[in-house]
C-alpha cells in the first residue's frame, strides 16, 4: 500500500539517527563508567577502543527497543503536526490499519533480536566482559565452599566444606547414599578427595552403614563409583546471559538435576525470550502515543520514549528479582512486564484519535 511505504519511508530515517544516538549514549556511558581504572592500570587506547567495540553490540540490543519507540512516536506526531494524520482519518482510514506497517516493523524488530542477541550479543559481550576483567586485572575464582549437590535423582548426595578447582579437590566430603524412597543407605565420609580424571579418589576414608541394626564402621578402599565431573561442585561462575539460549536450558536443567538453586536462572532464561518482544511492545506504545503530541514535537516524544523505557525497565527488573528470590514463579517474573505494558498500550490505542 502506497501509504504503508510512505510511513516506513518517514520512519526508518528518524530510527537509524536515534539508534546511532543511543548506541553511542551507551557506549559512552560504560567507557566513562570505567575509564579511571583504564588510566590507573594504563591501558593502552587500542585496547580500550577493542572493548568499546565489543561493546556495541550489547548497546544496540539495549538501545533498539527505545529507539523504535522514539522514532515511531515522533513520526506520527510530525504526521498529526503537518495535518497528514487528519487527511488520512478524513478518507475513511482507520488509525489501527495505518499503524499496522508499524506493528510489522515492531514484530520483524523482536524476531530480529531474539537471533542478534543468541549469535551476535551473547559471545561479543563475554569478549568485552574477559578484555575488560583481563585489563582491570579483576580475577574471578572458581573455588566454592558449603556444597551440597543431589545426583543420580537424590540417591547421592554430596556434602563438601570446600572445593579447591586448582587442584580439583574435595575437602571434608560426605556423601550420603539412599534408595529411591528417601531412605538411609549408607554414610560416607573422607577428610579429601582428589579427581584422577575418571573418578574421585577418597582418602582415609570411612563408611557407616547399618548391618543387623547395628550402626557399623569400616574403612573405604577407593571405590570408582563416584564420577560426578568437578564442575558439578565449582562455584557457578557461568550466567544464563552469557550463554547461547540452546546452552542456557542446559544450563539450568544441570542445575536442577544437581539439586543445586535453579530458580534465578530458570527466571533469566524465560527473560532471554521475553525479552526480544519488547521491540513490539514498545511499537504498540508508541502507536497509542502517536498524534498526542502537535508542539514540541522532538522533545515530548523523547521525553515519552524515554520516561516509558525507565518504567518498563524499572518494572522488569523488579519482577526478575521477585522471580529469582522465589517470591513469584519465573515465568512470571520474565513476562509479567511485557503482559502489562501490551494491555496498557492497546487501551491508549482505543483512546487514540482517529
Amino acid at each position: 500500500m502506497i501509504l504503508d511505504r510512505y510511513l516506513l519511508r518517514q520512519f526508518f530515517p528518524v530510527f537509524i539517527v536515534a539508534v546511532s544516538m543511543f548506541v553511542m549514549l551507551l557506549s559512552l556511558i560504560d567507557l566513562f563508567a570505567n575509564l579511571w581504572r583504564y588510566l590507573n592500570y594504563e591501558v593502552p587506547l587500542k585496547e580500550i577502543l577493542r572493548v568499546c567495540f565489543y561493546y556495541l553490540p550489547k548497546s544496540f540490543s539495549y538501545a533498539m527497543p527505545i529507539s523504535l519507540l522514539f522514532a515511531a512516536a515522533y513520526t506520527l506526531g510530525d504526521l498529526y503536526a503537518r495535518n497528514e494524520l487528519t487527511s488520512i482519518f478524513s478518507s475513511g482510514i482507520p488509525f489501527w490499519r495505518f499503524s499496522v506497517s508499524l506493528v510489522a516493523v515492531g514484530l520483524l524488530a523482536s524476531v530480529f533480536a531474539f537471533f542478534f542477541e543468541d549469535r551476535v550479543v551473547v559471545p561479543t559481550f563475554r569478549i568485552k566482559s574477559d578484555l575488560a576483567r583481563l585489563y582491570l586485572h579483576q580475577q574471578r575464582t572458581e573455588n566454592n565452599s558449603d556444597i551440597v549437590i543431589k545426583a543420580r535423582n537424590g540417591e547421592v548426595i554430596y556434602s563438601v566444606d570446600y572445593y579447591d578447582h586448582v587442584n580439583n579437590t574435595l575437602n571434608g566430603l560426605s556423601i550420603v547414599e539412599q534408595t529411591e524412597t528417601g531412605s538411609f543407605t549408607a554414610l560416607i565420609r573422607a577428610p579429601q578427595a582428589a579427581w584422577n580424571g575418571e573418578y574421585w579418589v577418597l582418602s582415609n576414608a570411612l563408611i557407616y552403614r547399618w548391618e543387623n541394626g547395628l550402626l557399623r564402621v569400616r574403612p573405604v578402599e577407593n571405590p570408582d563409583v563416584y564420577r560426578e565431573h568437578p564442575d558439578t561442585f565449582r562455584r557457578n561462575a557461568v550466567a544464563v546471559e552469557d550463554l547461547p539460549v540452546r546452552e542456557a536450558g542446559f544450563l539450568v536443567r544441570d542445575l536442577r538435576d544437581a539439586g543445586l538453586p535453579f530458580i534465578g536462572a530458570l527466571a533469566e532464561f524465560y527473560h532471554r525470550y521475553s525479552f526480544s518482544t519488547v521491540s513490539l511492545v514498545v511499537m504498540i506504545l508508541s502507536i497509542s502515543m502517536g498524534g498526542r503530541f502537535r508542539k514540541n514535537i522532538l522533545l515530548m516524544s523523547l521525553l515519552a520514549s524515554l520516561t516509558a523505557a525507565v518504567i518498563f525497565y524499572v518494572s522488569e527488573m523488579i519482577s526478575m528479582m521477585m522471580a529469582k528470590l522465589g517470591y513469584i514463579p519465573p515465568i512470571i517474573g520474565a513476562w509479567f512486564p511485557v503482559f502489562i505494558f501490551i494491555v496498557v498500550g492497546i487501551l491508549l490505542l482505543r483512546n487514540a484519535k482517529t
